[in-house]
């Protein structure tokens, strides 16, 4: 008889996550890590990337303190010092994971491992042999190699190397203009960075709606963020301690001079030397592919997470890790929609969206109506100082279904809750507009965003 009902390989949010409910439903469960509990995302990715988000936001509230009134002498940031609060947050996390896993009866076992077969792992530090009905691969992704761009993990960084920085760069270029440039860029322009983003597409977070990407690239301009969109990288020269890098767009070559080049694109699956090909598991570009409840081609083996190439998002695996489990144990969940996932950018202004763009919306033939409501005219957004940004709802003209939400502004990612929730109801801008918001609070930007789209806002 298998030791374990359900073991998982991998203790990001989706490996921990599905542990945890496989425990909850009375599974003799184990989850293998071969780092420190939490994965990527904890420990080198969501969680100490947001608390530094925190330490920039406060720096930029103290630099304009005058504009409330406070006068303010000297300001002496210590990155070096933000970048120990993170980790601190880090701990206490790693710490909290450990405990859950507890406390629901999962075993920790520390060690890499391997598949063996469709049911069987091996732990390589050790030996040790692990069986199970049931493995869920959680292995997550990390960055690919890309042609030209030669990551040497001290002048050409990732994301995992710029978590360490003690010291913020003079001068950065980020290649890459998504959720993590982003973000990056923000951070270490408020410590003083001279930042450069460069984008192959033809505007930053290419896959937001477009009126919101353009906001952000205004936003970043008037913040000294220099972005160039509809650019290719030629290649990275490096020269001691700085690089050089030529870049090309259709009407101009350049080349920026740097401390530091930050490669936030391109990743792959974590499929190697986990055992895949003797358990008989297909793979396509690096990921494994999954139906809807995470099963792979060998029906014993689900994969959850970044290394399914689905959504690289941690609440999708998360919210995979609970469908595998629930299908383990016949419970016949939701499949989940893709398409409705709600995506969000922690950089300043925030940005938050789900479902269709505009213009997607457009290219699959509905009949659009759209509301927009800008920050501007937010009493919370004024009392705050952030009055820059927009919630925008993307509207089927003909029932009033809501297609899509795309919000730039202060503590936007805060409504996705909200959106989302009308969404599952299959609420219209009806509802939305008839609900009762507190005054004053960013969440009536929705409100009135949905009275919008109906021709019937307050307060524009």
């Amino acid at each position: 008889m298998p030791e374990y009902d359900v073991l998982v390989l991998g203790s990001g949010p989706g490996g921990y996550v599905a542990a945890i409910r496989a425990g909850q439903l009375g599974m003799r469960t184990a989850v293998v890590e071969k780092d420190a509990l939490g994965g990527i995302c904890l420990n080198w990715g969501c969680i100490p990337s947001k608390a530094l988000l925190r330490n920039a936001e406060v720096l930029s509230i103290i630099r304009h303190a005058d504009e409330y009134g406070i006068g303010v002498g000297d300001v002496n940031p210590d990155f070096g010092k933000a970048i120990d609060r993170s980790r601190t947050v880090v701990g206490r996390l790693t710490r909290g994971v450990a405990s859950l896993l507890r406390k629901n009866g999962v075993d920790h076992v520390q060690g890499t491992g391997v598949l063996q077969d469709a049911n069987t792992v091996r732990i390589t530090e050790d030996g040790s042999v692990l069986s199970a009905n049931h493995i869920i691969v959680a292995t997550g992704a990390s960055q690919r190699d890309i042609p030209g761009l030669p990551i040497d993990h001290e002048t050409v960084i990732t994301s995992r190397e710029a978590l360490e920085l003690r010291d913020v760069p003079g001068r950065v270029v980020i290649v890459g203009g998504g959720a993590t440039g982003c973000e990056f860029a923000y951070v270490w322009s408020s410590y003083g960075a001279d930042v450069t983003m460069v984008e192959l597409m033809p505007r930053l977070i290419p896959n937001e709606d477009e009126e919101i990407s353009d906001q952000l690239e205004r936003s970043f301009r008037r913040q000294g963020i220099k972005s160039v969109t509809g650019a290719q990288v030629e290649g990275i020269s490096v020269n001691g301690s700085s690089a050089r890098v030529s870049i090309s767009t259709d009407t101009e070559n350049m080349v920026e001079e740097c401390d530091k080049v930050l490669v936030a694109v391109g990743v792959q699956g974590n499929t190697a030397g986990i055992g895949l090909e003797a358990a008989g598991v297909r793979t396509e570009r690096g990921f494994i592919p999954v139906d809807d409840s995470m099963r792979t081609n060998v029906p014993s083996i689900y994969a959850i997470g970044d290394v399914t190439g689905k959504m690289l998002l941690a609440h999708v695996a998360s919210a995979q890790g609970v469908t595998a489990v629930e299908c383990i144990a016949g419970l016949d969940p939701q499949p989940l929609d893709y398409v409705q996932i709600p995506r969000a950018i922690y950089c300043r202004p925030q940005v938050a969206s789900f479902g269709l763009t505009e213009a997607q919306a457009r290219e699959q033939g509905y009949p659009v109506k759209v509301g927009r409501f800008p920050m501007a005219a937010s009493g919370k957004a004024l009392a705050m100082n952030e009055s820059e940004g927009m919630v925008k709802l993307v509207v089927d003209e003909e029932i009033g279904e809501i297609l899509g939400a795309h919000m730039i502004g202060a503590e936007v990612t805060e409504l996705l809750g909200e959106l989302g929730m009308t969404k599952l109801l299959e609420a219209t801008t009806t509802e939305l507009g008839w609900l009762v918001h507190p005054h004053p609070t960013i969440s009536e930007t929705v409100k009135e965003a949905a009275l919008a789209a109906e021709g019937e806002a307050i307060h524009i």
